[in-house]
C-alpha cells in the first residue's frame, strides 16, 4: 500500500517499509508514533484528508542533518559579510503498517 502523509507541514510519499526523515518530533527511539493526516492512499484522494486512515511508524533515532553554509553579504560594504551555519535537527521513522 502507498499514502501520502503530512508531517510538519511537509508531505511524504511512503510505503510499508519505508524509512524516511520528519521535521524533530517529541518522541524517544522505538516509540511508536501515528499518523492520521492521510492525503492520499493508493488511489483514493481525500478532501483533504482521508478519514478512519492511520499510518503507524517507530522512531529510529532522532540527530542533526550536516551543517549548511549561510552567507550574508551586502554589496560595497566589506564590514558586513557574515558566516554562520545551521544544522536541523530531524527523526528518522520506519513505516510498519498502513491502514
Amino acid at each position: 500500500m502507498n499514502a501520502v502523509i503530512k508531517v510538519g507541514g511537509k508531505q511524504y510519499y511512503v510505503t510499508e517499509g519505508s524509512e524516511i526523515y520528519v521535521e524533530k518530533l517529541n518522541c524517544e527511539s522505538g516509540d511508536v508514533v501515528t499518523f492520521d493526516q492521510v492525503l492520499m492512499l493508493d488511489s483514493k484522494v481525500g478532501n483533504p484528508y482521508l478519514t478512519n486512515v492511520t499510518v503507524l511508524g517507530e522512531v529510529l533515532k532522532n540527530g542533526k542533518n550536516k551543517k549548511i553554509k549561510v552567507f550574508k553579504y551586502k554589496c560595497k560594504d566589506k564590514s558586513n559579510r557574515k558566516k554562520q551555519g545551521h544544522r536541523q535537527p530531524y527523526t528518522k521513522i520506519k513505516i510498519t503498517k498502513i491502514g
